[in-house]
């Protein structure tokens, strides 16, 4: 009798030391899948961290901003070039229709605008003249510093009573200095005041990037904007008719002056620059040159390629006058890259 309950409790406690190990076991195994799961967890979220912290914010073409990682921001598939074969350090090209950014070269680093400068000082003096036709007389003082400054010229003289849109051709076709100082005297009553019309057009048009300390050009360490200022500038200004006008034409002769009986025909230096090149499925509608040492060879223009319109800003070429000029090369190999689709209307 005594020898059968040793046996059940010999059998009991067997049966527990069981239930013990499969408890212990179960338990191990519980911690080794946790574990490793909360490993595997950490891992993704960390790789999930990584990239959501590397997306990079890239403008929509209706100024809103979308999330793109990086691996998917790739160059637009209806321009060929690459932005790196541009001999231009800072570029932008943009479909006017939908103002798509297509193409862009450290478009937001500051650049010194040299004539680019110009753009503003028309437009600024075309909004706040009362009268194209009216004639606007150059004093003396309007040449002070320009020729030493080796400032371009459009050729008018001291004392000549000229017309303002005469004045206007001079700014933007052969880069006259002397224009934009005359206009800007008449305007607001000196260049100093003028300059600051043109800064607060820019802060209107939301050119953040931009100040400007004259209307010529000329050289200023305080004097810049970007290629993508530039670019919001042109839009705005390619709108007025006007504008659009002298920004499309090969020549213009201004009427007989009391200096120019004659009067002067002016030419467009970007034109010039072309020298009759153009691109193969459109053409150069119209351009505003740049160049000062600091600034390089710039170049602003409006082309018609397929049946749509692109503007290009590019700036900081290297060359100057009387080398190839770079940012005419840019252009035409920009240009000539876009892909059109003959369905596009």
């Amino acid at each position: 009798m005594v020898r059968k309950v040793k046996k059940k409790k010999s059998g009991i406690r067997i049966f527990v030391t069981f239930l013990l190990a499969v408890v212990i076991a179960a338990s191990v195994y519980k911690s080794i899948i946790t574990s490793g799961n909360h490993h595997i967890f950490e891992k993704e979220y960390d790789d999930k961290t990584s990239s959501y912290s590397s997306l990079k914010i890239t403008p929509d073409s209706d100024d809103r901003t979308t999330l793109v990682p990086p691996s998917k921001i790739e160059p637009d598939p209806s321009v060929s070039i690459s932005s790196d074969k541009l001999n231009s350090p800072n570029a932008i090209l943009i479909r006017l229709k939908d103002h798509t950014i297509l193409m862009q070269k450290n478009s937001e680093k500051r650049i010194y605008p040299a004539s680019l400068t110009k753009m503003m000082t028309a437009i600024v003096a075309i909004e706040n003249l009362p009268d194209l036709k009216g004639k606007i007389k150059l004093a003396n003082s309007t040449f002070q510093g320009l020729y030493k400054a080796d400032a371009s010229m459009a050729g008018f003289q001291p004392g000549e009573q000229v017309r303002a849109i005469d004045l206007l051709y001079g700014v933007m076709l052969p880069s006259g200095a002397e224009c934009c100082i005359g206009l800007a005297d008449q305007i607001a009553g000196s260049e100093q005041n003028f300059v600051n019309l043109m800064n607060q057009k820019a802060a209107d048009l939301g050119m953040e990037n931009t100040h400007f300390e004259n209307a010529t050009g000329l050289h200023n360490v305080n004097h810049y904007t970007t290629v993508k200022d530039l670019s919001i500038l042109l839009r705005y200004a390619l709108q007025n008719d006007t504008f659009r006008e002298i920004f499309i034409s090969f020549r213009h002769s201004t009427q007989p002056t009391n200096k120019h009986p004659r009067g002067i025909t002016f030419y467009s230096t970007m034109f010039e620059d072309l020298n009759n090149q153009n691109i193969i499925d459109g053409e150069i509608l119209g351009g505003k040159t740049g160049y000062t040492d600091e600034a390089g060879l710039c170049l602003a223009s409006l082309a018609k390629v397929g049946k749509q319109e692109y503007i290009l800003i590019s700036g900081g070429a290297k060359g100057d006058h009387h080398s190839e000029q770079y940012n005419i090369t840019d252009a035409l190999a920009v240009y000539n890259s876009i892909i059109t689709d003959p369905q596009t209307p």
